[in-house]
């Protein structure tokens, strides 16, 4: 199996504040793969440091056997390592579409030139269609983002990572603010992925989510790896239990 993300001893710190210590993590072709956590146990600090956001970081991180140490983040979107954020960034002055277009285009000098010629010129057509395919928005590609429920918005969001036809995508609390029944629709898409040739790391408080769509599982806390198995092993493991419940477990 190919490996896709490895990710050895990775450290960020924030001044004199250590917020992820020396985690190691790896992904493979086709694997959908959990971070979980309680809040502030360095989740999206782990994203942020493996993309390049963060550039106070230790450890070394290859992506399809690269190093993507030095890079910025702009530079690891392009080897095709994407994310999705927290908060639904999108352009509300634009169409869905039009959301996925800017995403699909991935712009260089020669094409900027080009679109100086020729302005017209259609782009990532095909890949902006497979992505709405994928997270079932087909219908509402030509609506604005305003117009759209908080579930559909969070799937535009991670269409737009899609467009970009990325070998892994980093999904930063994707299924935040979805209902049972988003979440269950929204787990049944993120299945498909490997099917069409896109790894996964989830990074949601969502633990039914977690547990019924990843394979592999890896469990934070105060920015260390306390656990790591599958789904199964993940439920049983009483330091998971202990982290998320505490003592109050005790006097259940």
């Amino acid at each position: 199996m190919t490996r896709v993300l490895d990710v050895a001893r990775l450290r960020v710190s924030y001044g004199g504040v250590v917020a992820v210590n020396d985690v190691s993590l790896t992904i493979d072709e086709g694997q959908v793969v959990g971070l979980i956590g309680p809040n502030g146990a360095g989740k999206s600090s782990f994203i942020d440091g493996l993309t390049g956001a963060i550039r106070d970081r230790g450890g070394h991180v290859e992506f399809e056997g690269r190093s993507i140490d030095r890079l910025a983040p702009w530079a690891v979107a392009r080897r095709g390592l994407r994310r999705t954020f927290q908060s639904v960034e999108l352009f509300d002055d634009l169409t869905v579409r039009e959301n996925l277009q800017v995403a699909a285009e991935q712009p260089t000098l020669w094409s900027g030139l080009r679109d100086l010629v020729v302005p017209s010129r259609p782009h990532g057509a095909e890949d902006v269609a497979w992505a709405a395919e994928v997270c079932e928005l087909t219908e509402v590609l030509d609506r604005a983002p305003s117009e759209l429920s908080h579930g559909l918005r969070k799937l535009a969001g991670v269409a737009r990572a899609l467009a970009a036809r990325p070998r892994l995508v980093l999904m930063d609390e994707p299924a935040a603010g979805l209902d049972s029944e988003e979440s269950i629709a929204f787990g049944r898409r993120l299945r498909a992925l490997p099917e069409n040739g896109v790894s996964v790391l989830l990074v949601d408080h969502d633990m039914e989510l977690v547990l019924g769509v990843c394979d592999r599982i890896f469990v934070l806390d105060f920015g260390s790896v306390i656990a790591e198995g599958t789904p199964d092993e993940i439920r049983a493991d009483p330091r998971v239990i202990e982290a998320y419940l505490g003592g109050a477990r005790e006097h259940a």
